[in-house]
């Protein structure tokens, strides 16, 4: 219908500035729209409420549908359809929203009702009138009037004419009631039950022939003196036709025993799970739910607040340990998660520091009353409490549970009021929330104002108030399976006088009238399933303010979930079921990028120019001796380390997860090639020259041919072992994004989340492996370059002249590179400084290399004018003297003034010594005077000590230095 008015809606807009009536003859226009009746409204059939706001016209041939609300009916036409003339039919007949009174009046069981004064349904001015059908009498008024959606009188019932109480036989319950202990339920549930007795007893349709009669005693919920009661009353006159145990632990015991005497035990306070199992308790029932029937509607709340990961706590006794595993197998089904769960015996405050430091947040407590005052006196020392949390308790305490005095808690009743405020409680609807009236022709909250009259003490302080109706409904339970059971008085049946604990007929009998029940009572509606417990509604209160509020009831037969909208939290807001975690990843400073980034661009613009001044100048003799195309692998692996900074400063701020890989791979490639191109050039000229020029005799061939072509074939045997293993690495186990997770810190704000710093990662499923092969493999390059650069220092050859520059490179990227691996990988969590440091090492050892290399080379060829080529020098010299020639030129000349100096020095000590020789003559010529001539003819005689001949040697020593 939607569909086909959409077209139309144009036709249904109020055009602009249209505003006042129109005139009802208008058929171009349609129909003018009617407004609703009084608690009432129209339905616009394919029409959404704000198109309905701005129609003013409805066209011809469409339909309006009168709704009313509540308890009301339409009276006249339901359907109005648009004319052709611009009418509405049946427009003479007003159509109204009139109150009806209620239809169960209309039937009366064991009777008839005749209506008169109108029609179905009921409406004002109706009346019936009631009669009962033969051997019946009628209990009420036997007229009603409808009057404003009400009857003027209760509706009558029917009673059957009954026996007189001096012809009526007896019938006996036993009845265990706890007066004290863990649940005082007797104290309320025994004058229900009362009650319950003198209701059925006065009525004549039911058990007309016998009067029911009670035998109870306190069991003070202890199964130890509940043994002993049983045990009376079994072995005891008169004979009992059923039990009537109240506490779980104690209708355990009774349920078992009563099997072997053939009895029917009905409970009216015993929610133990346990209880349910048919095959141990064949013969019971209960008026009071299995605790698990709590389970389905905390599960439905978990997923109405999203909640996921639970904690619970709970007192060590059979009826919490068994709801709490059928509690655990709920959630598993729905996808909750039972984090932590905690148990204790007396004493709850291990328990519940375990909780806090587990950071439970929604946490089931199972637990009865007495131990919940404990447990909540440590919840306020442990602060587990507050907009935090959230704690789902068992409903049938009483309301003032907290405040009552314990002697067993050192906690104030202020205290214990702050630790409870806001928690959640699941009860069984114990009382029919509907003012409808019963079997028993009471509603529930005249029963209550009954019971009220009845009890001795105010009903806050009555233990089992609550489950008061269910103790009520249970003797209705059995006196409707007894009256079945008995024919209903004269018609065929067993007699129940004849019931002995040997008799399983009659209780055959009974089990399955009780089996098949089915009534209205002051609780609601009474069945029983398979098990025997009883189907109900769950309530759903929370403490607000100190006091229980009624924020929802449900049905887990149905899966309806009836909210109020009423609940109300200390945060604002439900809280989260656990500790909010916010993954945050830690990028790179991008200040420290871009500076080191704008390094990098300088280096690599560094490295172009050395680049182009090499290859531009290879012609020049001094360049053709540096080997110059080493030195332009040396600039292009510079350039690759340095463009290698960039992929290393990505991370999540600018690439996303599927583009994470590839830059993994560049920062790989660019790096690895990088050093072998520009490392693996500067180790070949040292490998070289250590090979060729230290080794004096056997190389001398080597010297004068020194092939290139060696040169670039060992570069290329360094890049191709490095190629080969960054492809194995690649193809077999390739870099791909992890995530290193840190631990969780608090925000700054007071808010109820924890940050997860995350930081990402290029790695592999073997990482350690390849960076041990690659750094291992680069690492003895690094230390052979050094080495080798040690031993050639004082080598000097024209072949590779710059090779001792090319050392003190090596000298500062080796240096660098030894400090700069370790220290990156014990930084790596640290994305600052790690890629401060890696990227500063690569920054500064190209830059370095770089100077090393080229900057002399600049400086030369710029000072010194040697721009020309070989041809050219030897046309201008005549000669083919090389630099190097200039070179030993110089070093001679150096060593020509040295030797200079040293002889200048000889010739003052000789002179010196000279000067002495002449004293010594002189001296020895005044002591021995000249000999005279020897006769003979030969030479005078004397000492030889001629002047020339002193004098010739003199000349000779000045010319051995001269």
């Amino acid at each position: 219908m939607l569909l086909l008015l959409l077209p139309l809606a144009p036709l249904f807009l109020r055009p602009p500035g249209a505003g006042g009536a129109q005139t009802p003859n208008a058929t171009s226009e349609g129909c003018q729209i009617i407004h609703p009746p009084w608690e009432g409204g129209i339905r616009y059939r394919g029409l959404t409420r704000d198109q309905v706001k701005a129609i003013n016209f409805l066209p011809v041939d469409y339909e309006i549908e009168y709704v009313c609300r509540g308890e009301r009916e339409v009276v006249g036409p339901k359907v109005r359809k648009c004319l052709a003339n611009g009418s509405w039919t049946d427009m003479d007949t007003p159509s109204r929203c009139v109150r009806i009174c209620s239809k169960s009046y209309l039937t009366l069981e064991n009777g008839k009702v005749f209506l008169t004064g109108g029609d179905l349904p009921a409406l004002d001015g109706a009346r019936v009138d009631f009669r009962c059908d033969p051997d019946f009498h009628l209990v009420g008024s036997s007229r009603s009037i409808c009057s404003q959606g009400q009857w003027s009188t209760p509706k009558p019932h029917c009673q059957v004419n009954r026996t007189p109480h001096s012809e009526r036989r007896a019938v006996y319950i036993g009845a265990l009631f706890p007066m004290s202990g863990g649940w005082p339920g007797g104290q309320a549930c025994q004058p229900a039950v009362e009650m319950a007795l003198e209701d059925v007893n006065s009525r004549r349709d039911i058990l007309p022939d016998y009067e029911l009669k009670l035998i109870h005693h306190d069991s003070k919920c202890d199964p130890g003196q509940a043994t002993k009661y049983l045990y009376e009353l079994l072995y005891n006159d008169p004979i009992k036709i059923i039990l009537m145990p109240g506490c779980s632990s104690v209708s355990t015991l009774v349920a078992e025993a009563a099997r072997m005497w053939n009895l029917i035990v009905l409970s009216y306070g015993s929610s133990s799970p346990a209880l349910s199992n048919r095959q141990r308790f064949p013969t019971f029932f209960r008026t009071h739910p299995s605790a698990t029937l709590h389970n389905p509607t905390r599960v439905k709340l978990f997923e109405k607040w999203g909640w996921k990961k639970i904690a619970t706590i709970q007192q060590t006794t059979e009826v919490f340990t068994s709801t709490l595993d059928d509690l655990e197998e709920r959630v598993k089904e729905a996808g909750i998660e039972i984090t932590f769960r905690q148990s204790f015996f007396s004493d709850p405050a291990v328990p519940v520091k375990n909780l806090k430091r587990q950071d439970a947040r929604i946490i089931v407590g199972l637990f009865y009353e007495t131990e919940a005052r404990k447990v909540f006196c440590e919840v306020y020392k442990e602060r587990l409490f507050g907009k935090k949390y959230v704690w789902f308790l068992i409903g049938w305490y009483a309301d003032n549970w907290f405040k009552i005095y314990d002697p067993s808690i050192n906690c104030t009743v202020d205290e214990m009021t702050e630790a409870v405020e806001g928690h959640i409680t699941t009860e069984i609807v114990m009382l029919n929330p509907a003012n409808t009236r019963s079997i028993s022709n009471m509603t529930s909250q005249e029963f209550v104002e009954k019971l009220t009259k009845r009890l001795k003490r105010h009903p806050e302080e009555t233990g089992g108030f609550q489950e008061a109706p269910l103790a009520y409904d249970a003797i209705w339970a059995l006196a409707l399976a007894l009256n079945k059971t008995s024919g209903g008085g004269g018609h065929s049946g067993v007699r129940l006088e004849d019931f002995n604990y040997n008799n399983q007929t009659i209780t055959d009998q009974i089990y399955r009238a009780m089996n098949s029940s089915s009534f209205e009572g002051v609780s609601g509606h009474v069945v029983f399933d398979a098990s025997g417990s009883r189907m109900a509604w769950t309530l759903i209160e929370q403490l607000q303010g100190g006091s229980y509020k009624k924020i929802g009831y449900y049905d887990s037969t149905k899966d309806d979930l009836s909210w109020s909208k009423t609940d109300k939290w200390i945060g604002g807001s439900p809280p989260a079921d656990q500790t909010l975690v916010i993954k945050t990843f830690r990028f790179l400073s991008q200040k420290l990028f871009i500076s080191v980034s704008v390094l990098s661009s300088l280096g690599i613009v560094l490295a172009v120019v050395c680049l182009s001044f090499n290859i531009y100048n290879s012609h020049v003799r001094y360049i053709q001796n540096s080997q110059p195309n080493l030195n332009n692998l040396t600039a292009v692996g510079c350039s690759l380390a340095l463009a290698a900074v960039f992929p290393l400063g990505l991370d999540g701020y600018h690439i996303g997860r599927n583009q994470f890989p590839f830059v993994c791979q560049a920062r790989l490639w660019l790096l690895g090639l990088g050093f072998s191109l520009g490392y693996g050039s500067m180790f070949t000229k040292i490998w070289w020259v250590h090979t060729v020029f230290t080794k004096k005799e056997e190389k001398k061939e080597w010297r004068k041919t020194l092939e290139p072509w060696k040169l670039y074939a060992t570069v290329g045997l360094l890049v191709g072992m490095d190629v080969l293993t960054l492809a194995i690495w690649q193809i077999v186990d390739p870099l791909h994004r992890t995530i290193e997770t840190f631990a969780k810190e608090e925000p700054k704000e007071d808010i109820d989340v924890s940050i997860l710093p995350q930081l990402e990662h290029c790695s592999s499923r073997k990482m350690n492996t390849w960076l041990g092969i690659f750094y291992g493999y680069k690492g003895l390059l690094l230390l052979l370059g050094i080495f080798l650069a040690y031993e050639t220092k004082s080598v000097s050859t024209e072949k590779i002249n710059d090779h001792r520059a090319v050392g003190m490179a090596i000298y500062n990227v080796a240096v660098l590179c030894l400090i700069t691996a370790p220290v990156t990988m014990i930084l790596s969590s640290q994305q600052d400084a790690a890629f401060a440091f890696a990227s500063l090492a690569i920054v500064f050892s190209s830059y370095i290399t770089l100077v090393v290399l080229f900057v002399p080379k600049m400086r030369r060829l710029i000072t010194r004018g040697e721009w020309q080529s070989e041809a050219q020098d030897t046309m201008k010299t005549g000669s083919s003297t090389n630099n190097n020639e200039e070179e030993k030129s110089r070093l001679l000349e150096k060593e020509n003034r040295e030797l200079e100096k040293i002889i200048a020095e000889k010739e003052e000590r000789v002179s010196e010594l000279r000067h002495q020789l002449q004293s010594r003559q002189q001296l020895r010529s005044r002591r021995h005077p000249p000999t005279p001539p020897d006769p003979s003819g030969g030479l005078p005689r004397g000492p030889p000590e001629p002047p020339d001949r002193l004098s010739c040697d003199g000349s000779r020593v000045h010319l051995l230095y001269k």
